[in-house]
């Protein structure tokens, strides 16, 4: 089945003398594969008995590389259509049931899907809890996650996104340093804060660089005497950034 429709988009391209190499007609044909799937969705009998099984067989049913906006509202069409209109979830909560499975994910796609569906833009959900920084742990992790915003919204040429990665940053930076000053703040607490307002300016300067710079801090005889052995990387990811 699968070579008659590779021969089928070979056709297609000598007829429009199209110089395809083999991987072009490879892709042409997973494009019309995925797109025949989508057409005949709402034609399939379902075999799961809850929603979420449901969403996991019809992600598997679709075949698709990765998981964006289209797959995800075909997924909650397939929900719909079964359980009814109360039964349908954020995008962004069928993501991550579907990124639990192994799928790949097409952030910025779900992103603006699931900011659609709360009725708020896509930088807001983007940003959305993302500044947090009680400890190390989590202010290398919110680090983390607005270099990510960053690279993205680069590769997109999104220069408002951008100028927002930088705000937040700088607003951390801001936070911290009033904490820091504070002298009703616990000692450690406020040498914490002083560090991590350091991260950020760090980061401001120089993001490409932050991450081998972090590293390099914490082996410092300084910070060992100032913190002892509460180390934490980027490359390890730090830890969820929920809590503040």
């Amino acid at each position: 089945m699968i070579s008659f429709r590779v021969a089928s988009c070979c056709f297609v391209a000598k007829f429009f003398f199209l110089p395809l190499s083999q991987t072009d007609v490879r892709i042409i044909a997973a494009h019309i594969i995925l797109n025949v799937r989508f057409l005949t969705l709402n034609s399939q009998k379902w075999k799961a008995r809850t929603k979420r099984d449901l969403m996991i067989e019809v992600w598997e049913w679709l075949d698709c590389e990765s998981v964006g906006a289209k797959e995800l509202e075909s997924i909650a069409a397939a929900v719909v259509e079964k359980f009814g209109a109360g039964a349908e979830e954020s995008p962004a909560s069928v993501a991550r049931l579907l990124a639990d499975e192994g799928a790949e994910l097409r952030h910025a796609e779900v992103l603006e899907l699931d900011a659609r569906w709360r009725g708020e833009d896509a930088y807001t959900a983007a940003f959305r809890n993302v500044l947090k920084f009680s400890d190390f742990a989590q202010a290398a992790a919110s680090i983390k996650r607005l270099d990510n915003l960053r690279r993205e919204f680069a590769r997109r040429e999104d220069k408002e996104g951008l100028r927002r990665v930088r705000d937040t940053v700088l607003k951390g930076k801001q936070r911290a340093e009033m904490i820091a000053r504070n002298a009703k703040v616990d000692e450690r607490k406020r040498a914490e804060k002083a560090e991590i307002a350091e991260w950020f300016r760090i980061w401001l300067q120089s993001p490409e660089l932050f991450d081998d710079w972090l590293d390099l801090r914490q082996r410092t005889d300084q910070f060992k005497q100032l913190f002892g052995d509460e180390r934490t990387t980027l490359r390890e990811g730090g830890a969820s950034p929920d809590v503040n």
